[in-house]
């Protein structure tokens, strides 16, 4: 069930949330967010295995657009795009909450990986954030934002991470030169770093179990991020309010970074 918010703060804006495979993905709780707080919105689903899942998780935000997107497909982010011209003519933000790595090389040592699993860990995990916000610009015609998900495991080694953290620290470095080069234009760009949560994605990492055990024991807040917390802070970055926040990493995550 979507939240229940008096204050439709971003009624009126329209956007894009990539990524969203069930109800415990983080693109599921930053289009719960968004959408309580009056957003309008267009979603996209992986593939016909992954629709099922999806579509009766775009009828409760009442999406008027839903639409396949593998970004390893050539055409289909082109199409997704085009579409929301269509029906939109511009957009507000864009949320993208996608990244992977083929197994072998995420279970693998950074200095083993194979160059075909860097090369594709890379390109859909941070160049298709890039590509995104290429094909996201001219549609923000006032301005707008951009969002990708991102972890602490990009700062610092963290067990098992591995070449995901060198993919996630790609982004956040990519946001910071997307911010600049697209703040002119009023357009914002941002990385949220959730705390560790257990999500499809995460199942792919060994023992993450006890990622998350340290996490709750060690954060300061002494508990563990949701996927409405992630939204609820990612939203409040695409109000007008924050216009004047970009190129940030923000760290949802019950302070867990600050700890040694």
């Amino acid at each position: 069930m979507i939240p229940t918010v008096k204050a439709k703060l971003l009624e009126g804006k329209k956007g894009l949330v990539v990524g969203i495979a069930n109800e415990h993905s983080i693109a599921w709780g930053c289009a719960r967010a968004f959408r309580a707080l009056g957003a309008e919105l267009a979603v996209t689903y992986l593939n016909e295995k992954a629709k099922p899942y999806v579509e009766p998780l775009a009828r409760e935000l009442q999406a008027p657009i839903m639409m396949p997107l593998d970004v390893a497909v050539p055409g289909q982010m082109e199409a997704v795009f085009q579409r929301m011209e269509a029906e939109w003519l511009e957009i507000d933000f864009v949320v993208h909450s996608i990244a992977f790595s083929p197994k072998d090389t995420l279970q693998g040592r950074v200095v083993d990986a194979p160059r075909e699993g860097f090369l594709t860990t890379l390109d859909i995990s941070c160049w298709s954030f890039i590509q995104m916000a290429h094909l996201a610009e001219p549609l923000m015609k006032r301005g707008g934002t951009l969002f990708t998900m991102s972890y602490y495991g990009s700062q610092m080694v963290v067990r098992n991470y591995n070449i995901m953290g060198v993919a996630k620290a790609a982004l956040e470095s990519a946001v910071r030169y997307m911010a600049a080069e697209l703040g002119p234009k009023g357009i914002r760009v941002h990385a949220i770093s959730p705390g560790p949560l257990a999500t499809r994605a995460a199942s792919g990492i060994p023992e993450f179990d006890e990622i998350l055990d340290k996490a709750q024991e060690t954060a300061p807040a002494r508990s563990l991020v949701s996927i409405d917390d992630v939204g609820m802070a990612t939203a409040f970055l695409a109000h007008d309010a924050a216009r004047l926040i970009t190129g940030a990493t923000l760290y949802v995550d019950g302070g867990y970074h600050i700890i040694d």
